[in-house]
């Protein structure tokens, strides 16, 4: 099994904090996102995985050699950002001449990756994986295929479901798009592909733990939603998970209340007397005596002097 994992966007709804972090290495219960998903592929059985950067791109090849990988792993860097389909072609030339998983670097998701890659409906130019999320339900499909993206289709047959950021590719897809080094958008390889008579395929899934955190109040559903014990598959890449999770070296003064979903970096220093709730604290910062937070992401370094809700703090 070959996987591809997309870790090149610029992360904008996130910023500042994409300015300090790229997307893929936002710390989630204080491990990069991209560890979670490299080790989830590794469990599943992958012998070569390619990852493709842009944003930050150092900070995440630094990541990348730190780690002792029991996969090949190839990185492809893009010094102009190539766009979906732009980056599935150049890490497809990579993979080459077999189908293999792709997944977006900003989703955290407890799927049976080798199960899916099994699903794969030869023939079809890509396999997606599809669930009922109705806030992002825009593929739709009808006799076993996808028949339209982004509105329905002309005959109003079929019904909606939501991508997941999830799909098997094969080969086939590569004979719709751009040569390598382009810039192109994959949702535009899927509908020439329709329209020349290729199918999409797709497999819906239900039950399994997703969530995007490509915005603060979603990276924050993520902590909550494993705090509060929402995915046992995904705790496995957590050891020791706890509400509050405490990081190596916090210091935590008299009388400070936690009210769940609280996650607190490496070296972070709580004064006494402070309230935090529904909020992640990154490495080295220093919240005040007396300081209540809810809702906040703080980031590395910071110090938190004054008491806020619904904020980033940087």
């Amino acid at each position: 099994m070959k996987a591809a994992v997309l870790a090149a966007g610029l992360g904008t709804r996130l910023l500042p904090l994409t300015a300090i972090y790229p997307k893929p290495l936002m710390p989630i219960l204080n491990r990069p996102l991209l560890g979670v998903v490299l080790a989830q592929l590794e469990a599943a059985g992958c012998f070569q995985v390619a990852v493709n950067t842009h944003h930050l791109a150092d900070q995440v090849h630094d990541y990348l050699r730190s780690e002792p990988w029991s996969f090949l792993l190839s990185v492809s860097f893009e010094p102009d950002i190539l766009g979906t389909g732009g980056a599935i072609k150049q890490l497809g030339e990579i993979l080459r001449d077999e189908p293999f998983l792709a997944i977006n670097g900003d989703i955290l998701t407890d799927l049976d990756m080798a199960g899916m890659y099994r699903r794969h409906q030869p023939g079809a130019v890509s396999t997606l994986v599809l669930h009922d999320c109705p806030a992002y339900n825009n593929v739709w499909v009808a006799d076993g295929a996808v028949v339209s993206i982004g509105a329905p289709p002309p005959s109003g047959a079929g019904s909606p479901l939501a991508y997941t950021g999830i799909q098997v590719v094969d080969p086939k897809l590569m004979d719709y798009l751009p040569p390598a080094g382009q810039k192109y958008d994959l949702v535009q390889a899927w509908r020439e592909a329709m329209a020349k008579g290729e199918r999409l395929a797709y497999f819906e899934v239900s039950g399994l733990f997703w969530q995007d955190i490509g915005a603060p109040e979603n990276y924050l559903a993520a902590h909550a939603r494993l705090l509060h014990g929402e995915s046992p598959k995904l705790a496995h890449y957590f050891p020791g998970l706890t509400d509050p999770l405490i990081g190596p070296g916090a210091r935590i003064g008299a009388g400070v209340k936690f009210s769940g979903a609280v996650c607190l970096g490496a070296n972070v220093e709580v004064g006494e007397g402070a309230s935090l709730k529904n909020t992640v604290v990154w490495d080295q910062a220093v919240i005040a005596p007396g300081v209540e937070l809810e809702g906040c992401i703080v980031a590395s370094r910071v110090q938190v002097k004054k008491t806020a809700r619904g904020q980033v703090l940087v």
